[in-house]
């Protein structure tokens, strides 16, 4: 007599299994899409202005949820002022606080303390228009790229302070070039 009992795999027709296959790349990829849209942001870097710690054609994770702005990070911001889209900044200062260039000693100072700024390219010598000192008015930032002398930043009245609704993102994993992909430090 022949053993009839056949396993649950054997009676499972293979068009269920594709199906049940499929079903979860789709819903791993919805998943995916509704992370990156709801909670995480992905942007690349389109200028100099952040040389030497990012290059044009980097790309970035950002987190922009509950994200409170505090200086050294890397935030992405909106700003009519610039027409090719989202700019890469490193906050120096926030509301509140004062900012100071001393633009003989190339030194920049935050209510009086002098920053300590391993990221930068360059000595500070870029002036802008802006008359320092000058302090952040509340829920604003103050901005300025790395590459202190090629950046058009806070230091210009036509960029400004920046209010907080304005930021987009906090910029938190390089995802390319792989050579340097990992976390953005302050």
């Amino acid at each position: 007599m022949a053993d009839t009992t056949a396993t649950t795999a054997e009676r499972i027709p293979a068009r269920y299994e594709l199906y049940e296959y499929v079903s979860s790349i789709v819903f791993a990829l919805a998943v995916v899409l509704l992370f990156f849209t709801f909670v995480f942001r992905t942007v690349s870097v389109v200028n100099i202005s952040m040389q030497n710690t990012l290059h044009a054609g980097d790309r970035l994770i950002l987190s922009h949820i509950g994200y409170t702005p505090k200086p050294g990070d890397i935030v992405v911001l909106s700003s009519s002022a610039v027409k090719d889209g989202p700019i890469v900044k490193r906050v120096i200062a926030i509301g509140g606080q004062t900012v100071n260039i001393d633009f003989e000693t190339h030194k920049v100072y935050v209510n009086g303390i002098a920053l300590t700024e391993h990221y930068i390219r360059e000595p500070t010598s870029e002036r802008g228009d802006v008359s320092f000192p000058v302090k952040v008015p509340p829920g604003h930032i103050f901005v300025m790229g790395d590459n202190r002398n090629n950046s058009y930043d806070s230091r210009y009245s036509a960029i400004g302070m920046i209010d907080d609704r304005n930021i987009v993102g906090h910029a938190i994993f390089r995802l390319f070039p792989l050579s340097k992909v990992g976390t953005l430090a302050r």
